[in-house]
């Protein structure tokens, strides 16, 4: 059997990283290998195209989809158990067949190949297989593993989450002022990461106060160390306890964040947040923490015709509705400005956009917000936006 040969044959008896052999680049490597003579070169110019999308080294591509992949053998290791001897003689087999089949060049290609035209080429590197995956487990903690290593944050469909592959890439130093308010979270936050007491959190306040936005920046600003993000919808919260069974073992530390929350009465939402925040029978785990963020201090929408309902215990009702804010661990209060502050930002959103700022405006700033609903951080960046436009 001739060496291409052996290597199709042996790639084909993957187990532990089988499903790399769904990857759309490795699927058209080992075309080449598989069709017939005469259509070698047409396969082997797809399988270069398709390599062009992510590297030009097909070593290294073939390693990072290794070493991202998700499978029994790092589950295991990383939720502290031992996998079986058969695991682990199957991830040192399997990781030498990957080793050699990323060696194998262009230049290997073209003899195979038969063509005398000319071809695209592509590098490889000499990359041990064993010795780096190792290396990568031990990093897993900070790094993630399978698409945690890819992407920092998440949605839910169907009780299964779903990449965001562009988040918001807000910082903390494009938010302004409110600096007590964003280290009480990220405080939270870093206790979250050390593996300590991290309450879950309702952020509270006006619209337009940063509330959002602090949590993407702490996202953003710790996810080199571990820290997840998965947004959840208030639509989705019986979806919550299959999400937590999915990364109670996993490494990192995940923000399980709900944004917008409100409850109007007789919402069978409300009682699936109750139980997740108070630990049902599927309690939540220590590296996970929720953030909420609500314009309404008690979170629920109430009328007046709530309080003449024909509940007999109607009293007990509403306090319990009311109450479900005490069940956050920390509740941080992010009010809305007044004027000395709002012109603050403002001036200071002016210097970051690099205007020549008139004290005289401030008058305007002052009409902007009050045409638009009452000062805030927000509305303070659409003025100064505004102002942009108008000295370009």
């Amino acid at each position: 059997m001739e060496k291409h040969e052996q290597i199709l044959a042996n790639m084909q008896t993957l187990a532990v990283f089988r499903s790399l052999l769904e990857d759309t680049v490795i699927r058209a490597f080992m075309r080449v290998l598989s069709v017939s003579k005469e259509n070698r070169a047409f396969e082997y110019a797809a399988f270069v195209s398709e390599l062009y999308h992510y590297r030009t080294n097909w070593s290294e591509y073939l390693f990072g989809e290794v070493q991202q992949n998700e499978n029994v053998y790092v589950k295991k290791r990383l939720a502290n158990k031992q996998p079986d001897d058969v695991i682990v003689d199957s991830v040192k087999r399997e990781l030498a067949i990957l080793e050699s089949a990323s060696h194998i060049s262009s230049e290997d290609f073209k003899g195979f190949l038969s063509f005398s035209g000319a071809l695209p080429s592509y590098e490889v590197s000499d990359i041990d297989f064993a010795i780096r995956y190792e290396q990568g487990i031990s990093k897993a903690p900070q790094r993630g593993f399978g698409m945690f290593a890819r992407y920092y944050a998440f949605t839910v469909y169907r009780g299964t989450l779903v990449p965001v592959k562009n988040p918001d890439n807000i910082s903390l130093d494009d938010l302004f002022e409110y600096k007590a308010e964003r280290e009480e979270v990220a405080a939270n936050t870093r206790a979250l990461l050390s593996g300590g007491h991290a309450a879950n959190a309702l952020l509270y306040g006006d619209a337009g106060t940063g509330k959002s936005s602090t949590v993407k920046a702490l996202v953003n600003q710790y996810k080199d160390e571990g820290l997840r993000l998965i947004e959840v919808r208030k639509d989705q919260l019986h979806e919550i306890p299959a999400v937590m069974d999915s990364i109670a073992d996993n490494p990192l530390h995940f923000i399980l964040f709900i944004d917008d929350l409100s409850f109007s009465q007789n919402d069978d939402n409300f009682g699936t947040l109750k139980a997740i925040l108070e630990g049902g029978i599927a309690a939540k785990t220590s590296n996970v923490a929720v953030y909420a963020t609500s314009n309404r201090r008690h979170l629920v929408k109430e009328s007046f015709t709530d309080r003449d309902g024909d509940d007999i215990h109607f009293n007990d009702t509403l306090e319990e509705l009311a109450s479900l804010s005490a069940r956050f661990g920390l509740t941080v209060t992010f009010s809305k400005p007044d004027k000395e502050l709002y012109l603050e930002i403002v001036h200071d959103l002016s210097k970051l956009y690099g205007l020549n700022y008139d004290p005289a405006i401030d008058q305007e700033a002052e009409v902007y917000a009050i045409r638009r609903g009452g000062r805030s951080p927000r509305i303070a960046k659409q003025f100064v936006e505004y102002l942009k436009i108008q000295q370009s």
